[in-house]
């Protein structure tokens, strides 16, 4: 049941991350956020698969999410306590206002750590598209984690929230666990992609 908990718990705060990453992709083109220029090194700074409108897009949709999710959450936690499975319950993301900046870090969080990701691999030689493991799988969820962290801290130091809602809501349990799972989620996803651009290419 604890295990079950976690699963619940850990996807739930992490879903505008997932959500604010796929939109990026699907989203993308336009300006590169790197202007199209090269680092010291001579290689492009991130690429022109890290564009402005993936960000920017991304990570509206991703706090949309967010958004629904926190609007939900107070209505899934009562049916929860009603059938006796409070210990099940989810977060709302601190509720309006607060969510906004919280699950703005979430959504922004993920590109950035993606971001990031990119501009060491172009540093390390390889080629947009080419694998890169394990940081391939664990860029967007450490910048999640990252930026989430400040912004709960940042929020509860000023005093606008009465608890460090990362350190409430993110055991080590939960962290454990998305470092550990993400990886697999992110390399069958990208097998299903590979696999469905395959017969788009056979049947054209």
């Amino acid at each position: 049941m604890d295990l079950l908990i976690i699963l619940i718990q850990s996807f739930w705060i992490i879903t505008p991350a997932y959500i604010a990453n796929a939109s990026a992709l699907l989203t993308g083109g336009g300006r590169p956020i790197d202007g199209g220029k090269n680092w010291k090194d001579g290689r492009r700074i991130l690429g022109d698969g890290k564009t402005w409108q993936g960000l920017i897009i991304g990570t509206l949709i991703g706090m949309t999410g967010g958004f629904a999710l926190s609007t939900a959450s107070p209505l899934i936690n009562t049916f929860l306590i009603e059938n006796d499975f409070a210990q099940l319950s989810i977060t709302n993301f601190e509720g309006f206002p607060f969510m906004i900046p919280l699950v703005f870090s979430i959504s922004i969080g993920a590109l950035l750590g993606d971001a990031v990701e990119s501009f060491l691999k172009r540093r390390a030689n390889i080629q947009r598209g080419d694998d890169w493991i394990p940081f391939d799988q664990l860029d967007f969820i450490i910048g999640v984690l990252a930026s989430s962290f400040l912004m709960s801290s940042l929020l509860y130091l000023i005093g606008l929230t009465a608890t460090n809602w990362f350190t409430t809501n993110l055991s080590v349990e939960h962290i454990i666990f998305l470092l550990i799972v993400t990886p697999f989620i992110h390399i069958l996803s990208n097998l299903i992609n590979k696999k469905m651009r395959a017969r788009q290419a056979t049947k054209a």
